[in-house]
């Protein structure tokens, strides 16, 4: 009898391993639970940029914004905030008028990245332009995605662009078998009458 054994893999993942929107929220998660990160009093009433109607809905949408920021921070060296204001931005509803891009608000993101700052995964780089992510930061990051990397099966993620792109596809080969000429295949019932 042949018995297999379990041969334990050491994974080293950083960020840009594991999908955005998985990573986003395990960190959201640890720093409301474990980092105890308290958001700000204003975080409830405030809306993320002008181009907004209205605060978010999502309660613990402070902890995803840093989040974000924190994942941002780690993938682009030097990252400021008007970087993050144009990245958070969108286009703004004006009406009758055509829509015009703008900013997210600033004071939002700043705080973010005090309160990363004071955590310490993130500081000042050293031509005072922008911040960067500290060797802990890093670390705190790596850590996480190797979680996720080594439980595959409890973090699973529906995408939805294959399905999206396969629909247009499908009506692309029609609209060309169209455009040249050939006939399309009659069903079984049309063709029986």
């Amino acid at each position: 009898m042949v018995t297999k054994k379990h041969i334990e893999v050491n994974i080293l993942a950083n960020v840009k391993d594991v999908p955005a929107q998985i990573i986003i929220a395990e960190i959201a998660k640890d720093l409301k639970n474990n980092k105890k990160v308290l958001a700000p009093d204003f975080a409830k009433f405030v809306k993320t940029g002008s181009n907004r109607e209205k605060a978010p809905q999502d309660k613990d949408w402070w902890y995803v914004r840093m989040a974000s920021i924190l994942r941002k921070v780690a993938i682009n060296d030097k990252t400021t905030v008007n970087s993050l204001r144009t990245y958070y931005g969108g286009k703004k509803n004006r009406g009758v008028k055509p829509e015009i891009f703008k900013k997210a608000g600033g004071k939002i993101i700043r705080v973010c990245l005090q309160d990363l700052e004071k955590l310490g995964f993130v500081t000042k780089s050293a031509e005072k332009k922008g911040r960067v992510i500290t060797p802990q930061g890093q670390k705190y990051l790596d850590k996480i995605a190797t979680e996720i990397l080594k439980n595959p099966d409890t973090y699973k993620i529906v995408k939805k662009e294959k399905e999206a792109s396969f629909s247009k596809e499908t009506k692309s080969e029609v609209v060309s078998e169209k455009a040249r000429g050939k006939p399309q295949k009659k069903k079984e019932s049309e063709s029986e009458n």
